[in-house]
């Protein structure tokens, strides 16, 4: 009897580690990979600095194409000569997000901590009284910071910012508060004047970048950043930027982001909750996330669950 009652333990204990292996198996199976908004596997974000005034026709240019722009200003420049003016701030940027890049554009590494937070956030409260939107971000002017400048800026509310510094790929952002884009808006042409050789060497590695992109059959973002007034009235230079426009805004694989919604969009994936078996996943936040699952792609609303198949 003692053997038959220890030979049911160990069968009993058997079966439960089978079955929880079998559970183990199951999970290490399934696999949750995060896809942009509406399940694109490639997202673009066009970020730019200043405030000049030829950011209307890059508005004009975006808006063609239904594309999304980061515009970087600097208050306390808007109204002066070849600027925008305050006033037309509001309906010009609508769709679009308005971000920080200090009120005077210095070089914030060389200023005293309180000469700092005034630029930063002093540009902030200007901007959202002028633009009527929460403005959460910034572009570092020059591309210049140190520790302290991007401690300051976190404490002066930015969730993100950008610096000049290209990746020359298309992977997510490990440091918000140090956001390396992809690339610059035309490579590193146009930088010496007539120098037609390097211009056109530079020109094709950003379109080769950009076909690259468009291309890729992995989670792509591609960030892009540069100034309006780099064109100038340059026809030439326009076209080249539209036709990077029209070769992302044709494909179905993209959707065009501000550089404050991928942040929100990224910290709503990473807050995801999932069942130890992953048959259930909970999204506590209030943007609604695409996963693909095993291959197929699921809507996760705000606030609500997703059951997977088992």
């Amino acid at each position: 009897m003692h053997a038959l009652k220890k030979s049911l333990k160990i069968t009993v204990f058997t079966f439960a580690m089978l079955f929880i292996a079998s559970l183990s198996a199951s999970a290490q199976k399934t696999t949750i990979k995060p896809l942009f908004p509406g399940g694109k596997t490639k997202a673009f974000v066009f970020s730019t600095d200043d405030g000049p005034v030829q950011d209307r026709r890059l508005v004009a240019l975006l808006n063609k194409y239904q594309l999304k722009g980061t515009f970087h200003l600097n208050s306390n420049k808007l109204n002066s000569s070849n600027y925008l003016q305050k006033e037309e701030i509001k309906n010009l940027f609508k769709g679009h997000e308005v971000s920080v890049h200090s009120m005077n554009h210095p070089g914030l590494s060389g200023l005293l901590p309180a000469e700092i937070r005034s630029e930063i956030f002093g540009d902030k409260l200007a901007l959202e009284k002028i633009a009527g939107q929460s403005v959460r971000g910034m572009a570092y002017p020059f591309g210049n910071f140190n520790d302290e400048v991007v401690e300051i800026a976190k404490a002066s509310g930015m969730e993100y910012a950008r610096i000049v510094d290209e990746t020359r790929n298309f992977s997510l952002p490990n440091d918000f508060l140090r956001w390396k884009p992809s690339t610059h808006q035309f490579g590193k042409a146009y930088y010496e004047a007539k120098n037609l050789e390097n211009d056109q060497k530079e020109l094709a590695l950003f379109n080769n970048l950009t076909t690259d992109f468009l291309r890729s059959d992995t989670l792509a973002l591609y960030t892009v950043w540069g100034h309006s007034w780099e064109m100038g009235d340059s026809d030439a230079k326009w076209n080249d930027l539209e036709t990077c426009f029209k070769q992302i805004a044709n494909s179905k694989a993209v959707c065009a982001l501000t550089m404050i919604e991928v942040v929100d969009y990224l910290q709503a994936y990473k807050l995801l909750q999932v069942s130890e078996t992953k048959h259930s996943v909970f999204n506590p936040s209030t943007v609604t996330v695409f996963v693909s699952v095993d291959g197929k792609t699921y809507k996760i609303r705000p606030k609500s669950s997703l059951k997977l198949p088992k």
